[in-house]
């Protein structure tokens, strides 16, 4: 491959148009951050409130239906992907690009359940092309998606923290290899797992040591088969969960496509009113609710007893409410939801005999990533980067293929509606 000429010209042209596209992602990014803060933060502390009182989320929320149901109706693109869809690498055009921005800063600073990564990856490939034609450089449907996918990737890799989990995550959204090559990985992803345990066990029962690949440093308690056993379970229900919220998601899609301003705007007070719902029972922020729960995943893993067993049941029902419903009617990606679920879950069965934290928590968010994304590998990989700990990835492999395979063996629900050309509003 590398001995083509043209090949060799996309490469270099991919590094180029990586530049700029991180640059302009990072400062998209930034914005966000800022609005997002000012809004929950700021404003709130102005008005003589340490946190957010139980009711802010419902001023904001016709604030946001309303702009994205105008979005949708009237801007290339309709702001972007549907979330219920899953993430998406291909399909943005140069036109869709300001419908994408102006959707993502509609909802995600306004407090929806929704995360900033399928924006980025519309952002990301989009500005690839706009470059490409800037540059003068030849178009082809191959290059399209060559590129497509390098500026996503260059895109994406700033929320991740790591251009790694960027850059399968994009491989997998891509498709590359077809099917055959994820027919093969998927068993091959399992057996490494499920190796993994063995020789651990064996190496436990037996006091033998293998060699293997270890730098020295301080090792974390090594996984039992309590570990083991809880996390197999575990993503069973995970993946029951995860699935079915996609599938309301799906519905409310459905439902968008039919009338499109009125229910988008219900949409988003419903959502709204959940994390408003859930800050009254528990007496919590409602932005545990009313966000992506990429800061509020972090604040439980570091923190996880700050959370009563009260306040973790009202925070899976309330953002599995809000997240269903925001996939299907607003416009963000659905990574960073389904990770926070998956921790809340695993943080609340923890104290399962044998179970422990660590775990039940690398379980629980492999499990609802899978789920939600239906790619294992880039669940695996991206639980891994977030934990830092490689002891727990045989128990993340296992929870991310058993809830993978769990939500494909399910009913998928409804498909998600095409897009209608903007020049045909809808009321």
């Amino acid at each position: 491959m590398l001995q083509r000429p043209a090949y060799r010209k996309a490469l270099v042209l991919s590094g180029l148009i990586g530049i700029p596209v991180s640059l302009i992602a990072f400062w998209f990014l930034a914005a966000l951050h800022e609005l997002e803060h000012l809004v929950w933060v700021t404003w709130p502390h102005h008005l003589g409130w340490a946190d957010p009182p139980w009711w802010w989320p419902l001023p904001w929320a016709p604030v946001t239906g309303v702009s994205v149901a105008l979005i949708v109706l009237w801007l290339p693109g309709g702001g972007g992907h549907i979330p219920a869809g899953g993430l998406h690498a291909g399909g943005m055009t140069k036109a869709a690009l300001p419908g994408v921005v102006l959707a993502a800063l509609a909802c995600l600073p306004l407090g929806v359940s929704l995360g900033p990564e399928a924006p980025l990856i519309a952002l990301g490939g989009g500005l690839a092309l706009l470059f490409r034609d800037l540059a003068r450089a030849p178009a082809t449907e191959a290059g399209n998606t060559l590129l497509g996918a390098a500026g996503a990737a260059a895109a994406v890799s700033a929320i991740f923290g790591n251009p790694l989990v960027g850059a399968i995550l994009l491989m997998e959204v891509a498709g590359v290899g077809g099917p055959q090559l994820f027919a093969v990985m998927l068993p091959a992803l399992l057996a490494s797992g499920i190796g993994a345990i063995v020789f651990t066990g064996f190496g436990d029962w037996t006091g033998l040591k293998i060699d293997s690949l270890n730098i020295g440093l301080p090792r974390p308690p090594a996984l039992d088969t309590g570990d083991v056993v809880w996390a197999v379970l575990m993503a069973l229900a995970i993946g029951v969960l995860i699935h079915y919220v996609q599938v309301i998601g799906r519905h409310t899609a459905v439902l968008v496509a039919a009338r499109t301003l009125r229910v988008t705007v219900l949409c988003a007070i419903a959502a709204a009113g959940c994390a408003a719902a859930y800050a009254g029972i528990t007496g919590r922020s409602p932005v545990d609710v009313a966000s992506s729960g990429q800061a509020t995943l972090g604040q439980l893993a570091s923190d996880p007893t700050a959370w009563s067993v009260g306040a973790l049941v009202a925070v899976l029902a309330f953002k599995s409410a809000a997240y269903a419903i925001s996939l299907g009617s607003l416009r963000g990606g659905p990574v960073f939801p389904s990770l926070f679920l998956g921790g809340a879950a695993g943080a609340l069965l923890a104290p399962l005999p044998g179970l422990g934290l660590v775990p039940a928590m690398a379980a629980g968010m492999a499990a609802s990533s899978a789920a939600a994304l239906r790619l294992p590998v880039s669940s695996v990989v991206l639980v891994v980067m977030l934990l830092g700990n490689s002891d727990a990835v045989p128990v993340i492999v296992l929870a991310a293929v058993v809830a993978f395979v769990t939500t494909e063996l399910l009913p998928p629900g409804p498909r998600i509606p095409d897009l209608r050309p903007p020049r045909y509003p809808r009321p």
